[in-house]
């Protein structure tokens, strides 16, 4: 049996850049789905597929043991590659990518896979998910915590627990599977699977031929508001005889079509006949460099290739800073106005003042200060009066200020009255005269025996402050 495939990629509606890749070939279909934003998982998936599509090639003799071996292996070069890549350029450190891939020996095929793109297969109108997605909400599947449609809308379903990385030595999955002919296989980035159901992709899988097919779901997933890139690989497996050269559906006579990052690699002008919108198609050179390419290109292969550098980068930055500093320094001035705008009662050492600003510590600014003294001591005041002004009264303006200062002063007790030090006799019992004696008369005017105290107190502060008690 022989296939008989097609492959699709699209940037998306949302993401600038395209970094899936995807490669099908008469023997072997490859999706990869670059993760690391900025970190560029265009290369990690571009050099993914550099590597796994060497393997595209007649099996050998020992059809299970090639297979599974060499797609182990194919991986674990890939690991290496990026590794290189990484070594090479450290900006991109970060960078990974997931894959799936399919090799095909006549009779059946091996799966490799590592990350969350998925494989299919859709055999006598039932479709079957090849592969188990290595992510965080799938962990939470398989323990029954959550269906599948919970974790389409889950916030952690992007969380990948396996990618290839250079990094940690990665464990794909690999098995084989025997195919007949009528199977249909569906390669795919979870920019499709991540928005279209098992239905959904059953449904376009059923009709049409695998070119139709690729179209099909792309352009759905775009409609379901995929905000991914989408990738599609789609092969039909027929007999060897179903296969003729002058069949125009017939796409495995077409040659190898590398899409997404991966289709960004050099190539002969002459060879890029069938690119469309996504570089999708196309028979090309070898690929010696997956991050950058030579040579002239047209405007829509330059749609994926990667981003120049960003020029002046240090003067970007130092322009942002400067920009943040001297908001900071109007919001700050803003700020510093206003205070100066308010007004409180408080006690300066133990005195008692008026302030303006506010009672805040800010390094390097006077948030407040003394704007007017009074003669008004702490000490003079009820105890509970003074810790008021220990925290400090709020006042709405100066004036607000100096009526709340006159009103504690006429909160401050004058002190009590003390008797002028004048002699005053005492009556003793043993000097009053006798009950039968008669008083002695004296023509000569004396001193009256009668004492009379001083009624003019002596206060003990001359403030003026004080509030006399009835």
């Amino acid at each position: 049996m022989k296939l008989r495939y097609a492959a699709l990629s699209d940037v998306g509606r949302v993401r600038r850049d395209n970094q899936d890749s995807g490669y099908a070939g008469p023997n072997l279909l490859v999706i990869a789905d670059g993760v690391g934003g900025s970190a560029r998982g265009d290369i990690a998936s571009a050099a993914t597929v550099d590597v796994l599509r060497k393997l595209d090639e007649p099996p050998g003799q020992d059809l299970q043991g090639d297979m599974l071996g060499g797609l182990a292996g194919a991986i674990h070069r890939s690991h290496d590659r990026i590794a290189g890549l990484v070594a090479e350029n450290p900006e991109i450190e970060g960078t990974s990518t997931t894959v799936t891939a399919v090799i095909f020996d006549g009779t059946q095929i091996g799966v490799g896979h590592v990350g969350d793109s998925r494989g299919y297969l859709l055999r006598d109108g039932a479709l079957s998910q090849l592969t188990t997605d290595h992510t965080f909400v799938q962990s939470l599947i398989d323990e029954g915590r959550i269906t599948e449609d919970e974790a389409r809308v889950h916030p952690h379903r992007n969380l990948i627990l396996r990618a290839v990385d250079g990094v940690h030595e990665p464990e794909p999955d690999v098995f084989t599977l025997e195919v007949a002919a009528g199977d249909r296989i569906l390669l795919c980035s979870d920019g499709c699977s991540g928005v279209l159901s098992d239905d959904d992709l059953a449904r376009f899988l059923a009709d049409g031929t695998p070119d139709h097919v690729a179209v099909s779901l792309v352009s759905a997933s775009l409609e379901a508001g995929s905000s991914d890139n989408v990738t599609v690989v789609v092969a039909d497996v027929v007999d060897d005889d179903a296969v003729d050269d002058t069949d125009t559906n017939a796409s495995a006579v077409t040659g190898p079509m590398l899409v997404g990052a991966a289709a960004e690699a050099p190539r002969r002008r002459g060879t890029a006949g069938r690119a469309t919108r996504a570089a999708d198609t196309g028979e090309l050179e070898p690929i010696e460099d997956p991050v950058g390419y030579d040579g002239d290109v047209d405007p829509e292969e330059m749609r994926y290739a990667p981003r120049p550098p960003r020029r002046f980068t240090w003067a970007r930055r130092i322009a942002v800073v400067a920009v943040i500093a001297l908001l900071a320094a109007i919001i700050g001035f803003a700020g510093w106005k206003w205070s100066q705008t308010q007004y409180y009662v408080a006690n300066d050492g133990d005195d008692v003042a008026i302030f303006q600003g506010v009672e805040a510590t800010v390094p390097g600014i006077n948030t407040h200060h003394v704007e007017e003294a009074s003669d008004l001591k702490l000490d003079d005041l009820p105890d509970y009066n003074a810790r008021q002004v220990r925290d400090g009264i709020s006042a709405s303006s100066l004036e607000d200020a100096r009526g709340i200062v006159s009103r504690l002063q006429r909160l401050v007790p004058c002190p009590e009255p003390t008797p002028s030090p004048s002699a005053s006799p005492s009556l003793r019992k043993k000097n009053l005269p006798s009950k039968t004696a008669r008083p002695r008369q004296s023509r000569t005017p004396a001193a009256s025996s009668t004492p009379r105290p001083s009624t003019s107190p002596s206060p003990s502060s001359g403030s003026g402050l004080c509030a006399e008690t009835p």
